[in-house]
C-alpha cells in the first residue's frame, strides 16, 4: 500500500485552474491535475492568482516565491509545472520527465490551437455548457484577428481549424440534444471545409431535428447528396442494431413488456431504481 504525504494546507477556496475549469484544493490535485493535461496547458498557467493561492490557501510561500521570477520574467511553462512537480514530490522522477516532454512538445501548437485542445477536453468530459461558450469565445477572437490582419492572414489561410472548431461546437450541441445548433454548426463547418463527413452530420443533425416526412422532403430536394443520405441510412440502421445488443437496452425493453403484463410489479420495480438511483447519488 501507497502512502502520500500531503504537501501544505488543504485550501478553503479551491483554485480554478485557466481553461480547464477544473477546482483543486491542494497541491496534490495540482500537481494531478498537471500531469493528466499537460498537453492543454499553456502559459495562461503562469499566473499571479496561482503564486497567490499556493502561499495564502496552501501556506506555501517558499514554493510561492520561487516561481514568481519564472511568471514575471517570462520563464518557459514547462519549467514552471516541474519546479511545482518536484516540490511537491506526489510523483516520481520518470513520471516528471515524462510530463516535462509533454509540456514541452506543446510549444509548438499556437494558443488558439491549445485553445481548442482545452475546449475539446470540456466536451470530451460532457461539459457541453461551458464548451459552447468557450468556443463562441475563440470564434468570436478569430473573426476579430481575421479582420485586423487582413486577407493575407494566418488566419484566413485556416479555414480547415476554423472548420473543425464549426464541428466541434456541433458536437456539443448534440450532447445537449440541440439538432438545429448542431445542424447550424455542421453546415458552417462543410461551407469552410467541404469535408463530405461534415455534411453526413449536418444532415444526421437534420435527420433528428426533422420529423420523417420533413426529412424525406428535404433530402429529395438536394440530389447531390443522395449518396451520402444512403450512407447515412446505413450508419443508422447498424447503430440501432447495435443498440438492440446493449444491456440498458434489454433492460429498457424488458421494462416495457413487464408494465404491460404486470403493472404492479412495475411500480415496485420503479421504486427500486429510483432508491438505487437516490443512493448512488449519494456516493
Amino acid at each position: 500500500m501507497r502512502v502520500s504525504v500531503c504537501v501544505g494546507n488543504y485550501a478553503r477556496s479551491p483554485y480554478r485552474v485557466p481553461g480547464l475549469e477544473i477546482n483543486v484544493f491542494c497541491m496534490e490535485e495540482l500537481c494531478y491535475c498537471i500531469r493528466e493535461n499537460a498537453f492543454l496547458l499553456d502559459l495562461s498557467f503562469l499566473d499571479d492568482r496561482l503564486l497567490d493561492w499556493i502561499g495564502r490557501e496552501c501556506g506555501l510561500r517558499e514554493l510561492a516565491n520561487s516561481l514568481h521570477s519564472l511568471v514575471h520574467k517570462k520563464g518557459s511553462l514547462s519549467a514552471f509545472a516541474i519546479t511545482i512537480l518536484r516540490y511537491v514530490g506526489f510523483f516520481d522522477e520518470e513520471t516528471i520527465r515524462e510530463t516535462e516532454k509533454v509540456l514541452k512538445q506543446g510549444v509548438g501548437l499556437s494558443g488558439i490551437e491549445k485553445r481548442k485542445n482545452q475546449i475539446d477536453y470540456l466536451v470530451k468530459n460532457k461539459r457541453y455548457r461551458s464548451a459552447l461558450r468557450g468556443y463562441d469565445e475563440l470564434l468570436r477572437n478569430w473573426k476579430s484577428d481575421e479582420a485586423g490582419a487582413g486577407a493575407e492572414s494566418d488566419f484566413t489561410a485556416k479555414k480547415d481549424f476554423r472548420a473543425k472548431i464549426w464541428h466541434n461546437k456541433g458536437v456539443a450541441y448534440v450532447g445537449l440534444m440541440l439538432y438545429e445548433g448542431a445542424a447550424e454548426c455542421f453546415w458552417q463547418a462543410f461551407e469552410l471545409d467541404g469535408d463530405e463527413s461534415y455534411c453526413m452530420d449536418y444532415l444526421a443533425a437534420k435527420r433528428m431535428l426533422l420529423t420523417g416526412k420533413e426529412y424525406v422532403d428535404f433530402t429529395a430536394e438536394h440530389g447531390e447528396w443522395y449518396q451520402l443520405v444512403m450512407e447515412l441510412e446505413k450508419k443508422v440502421e447498424k447503430a440501432g442494431g447495435e443498440w438492440e445488443q446493449q444491456p440498458d437496452y434489454l433492460l429498457l425493453y424488458n421494462r416495457r413488456e413487464m408494465r404491460k403484463s404486470d403493472k404492479q410489479k412495475y411500480y415496485e420495480d420503479n421504486d427500486r431504481l429510483i432508491q438505487a438511483l437516490k443512493a448512488g447519488y449519494r456516493i
